[in-house]
């Protein structure tokens, strides 16, 4: 039995099969396993997550009760579940991803979506058979009065389940992603936005990565539960229970990733990258192609700055990586389309013979990733709406010179937005503006910026984070 557990849909590990049937073990993707594999595996927690993939399930029926580090593979204390592929796609891309994400980034295009009918109601059957899951094994592992930390919009439902099954856990829900206001959170059908509120309010403490979004949080439960809310305090109050709402920005570990990113596969990425680009100055962005991110008047930026500084021809180069991001989504593979057939414009327009204006990547390839933000020289981060945004805080700390350009709507604004460069997000001539100012910065107030961005990056490591929300666990309980 465990004392200490951490949920969440994506684990710190996933498979792939080979046509012979050999599975190969690497890395989990996504921000929540970036900044969390490392920590849990050292101290011991046990992670339960959901096999994604069928890789995932051929490694899953081959452990033990799902325990992979009981069937000798080098996770840490991994439960991984074998949820019916068709119970995981309604719960994952028909609600998680294609509805609450939606609401949670503000992404709905009002005049046609949502319309929630029979199909998604019978969707919300899944979701909650998925939250059910997790709650069912997250019983079954944990020891009287353990700690158990879910996490995010995939597993709303989860605390209150839990706490249902077992009333002597400490249970903690916290939240990667923005919160929607009251106004647009009602886009739910009432039953299932209670249902949501109430799932989360089942947690003896609720995290949020800013306090914009904690009190959004808040002003839902006030508004569409009638809940007792104390923002003094941070607390939620509702029929007999009170949950504790607190803040815990997430960043990064400075000395792990420094010495990742010195490892020789991204040395030799840093080489292949500056042979390719020459001395032209970089401008960088790394992102998955999700809608939220905003890749496409990124691009579009890109190009104003082309158009309204000629003198820049010739001296810069955009390095796009626009990893795939769930493309069994339709809104998603046409996003990425989008995406191309912008980049496809831009080096139609301007290229030359002997100067590419853009390197778009949608080849998702880590070490490459930190190969480009040690030759950065200008960091792009625009997103529309973002919980955090890791990346704003991953570049700083590796690049020597980059200046931040950084969407006043990311969380990670919250802390950085002082020694940045902030813009809205969909202004995409004072986008073209700023990464104009970003290439001509004076070097002492690039340096100094620098330095003040991978300071405020590395104050909240994810050790510390985890330790912030067991904390908080032990002060609720007190």
């Amino acid at each position: 039995m465990n004392s200490v557990l951490l949920a969440s849909n994506r684990g710190p590990v996933s498979f792939t099969v080979s046509d012979d049937g050999v599975l190969t073990m690497r890395r989990g993707g996504g921000g929540l396993v970036s900044g969390l594999s490392g920590v849990g595996k050292d101290l011991g927690v046990l992670w339960v997550c959901a096999a994604l993939s069928d890789g995932d399930r051929g490694a899953v029926r081959q452990a033990p009760g799902g325990r992979l580090d009981h069937a000798g593979y080098d996770t840490g204390a991994l439960r991984m579940l074998d949820i019916p592929a068709a119970t995981f796609h309604r719960a994952y891309n028909a609600v998680a991803n294609s509805t609450l994400w939606f609401v949670n980034h503000l992404l709905y295009d009002i005049p046609n979506t949502p319309s929630f009918g029979s199909r998604f109601h019978r969707e919300w059957e899944s979701y909650r058979d998925y939250n059910g899951a997790f709650a069912l094994a997250l019983a079954e592992e944990a020891a009287h009065e353990a700690r158990v930390m879910v996490q995010d919009y995939h597993l709303t439902l989860t605390p209150a389940m839990l706490r249902a099954e077992r009333p002597d856990l400490r249970i903690a829900h916290f939240s990667h992603t923005p919160w929607a206001p009251p106004e647009y959170f009602s886009l739910l059908p009432d039953e299932v936005a209670r249902e949501v509120l109430e799932g989360i309010l089942g947690a003896d403490h609720a995290g949020f990565l800013t306090a914009r979004w904690a009190r959004a949080f808040m002003e839902c439960c006030r508004s569409l539960l009638g809940a007792g809310v104390d923002e003094a305090a941070g607390t939620v109050t509702h029929e007999g229970r009170t949950t504790r709402v607190g803040v815990h920005a997430l960043g990064v570990d400075g000395a792990a990733l420094r010495e990742r990113a010195g490892e020789p596969d991204v040395e030799s990425h840093m080489a292949a990258l500056r042979e390719q680009v020459g001395d032209r100055r970089l401008i960088v962005r790394i992102d998955r192609t999700e809608l939220s991110k905003n890749i496409v008047r990124g691009l579009l930026s890109y190009r104003e700055f082309l158009a309204a500084h000629p003198e820049w021809h010739g001296r810069v180069v955009h390095l796009a990586f626009a990893y795939p991001s769930r493309h069994d989504l339709p809104e998603y593979r046409e996003y990425t389309a989008s995406v191309q057939r912008c980049a496809q414009e831009i080096e139609h327009e301007y290229a030359t013979e002997d100067w590419d204006p853009l390197i778009l990547n949608v080849d998702d390839d880590y070490p490459r990733s930190l190969a480009a933000y040690r030759l950065a020289d200008v960091l792009l981060v625009n997103p529309i709406r973002d919980g955090m945004n890791l990346v704003a805080k991953e570049g700083p700390i590796l690049s020597s010179r980059a200046a931040l350009v950084l969407s006043r709507e990311a969380g990670a604004a919250a802390e950085l937005g002082e020694h940045a460069l902030l813009v809205n997000p969909y202004d995409v001539c004072g986008t073209a503006d700023a990464l104009h100012r970003a290439l001509v910065m004076p070097e002492d107030e690039r340096a100094s910026r620098r330095e003040q961005l991978a300071a405020a990056a590395t104050a909240l490591p994810p050790q510390r984070w985890l330790a912030d929300q067991l904390d908080a666990l032990n002060y609720d309980q007190g």
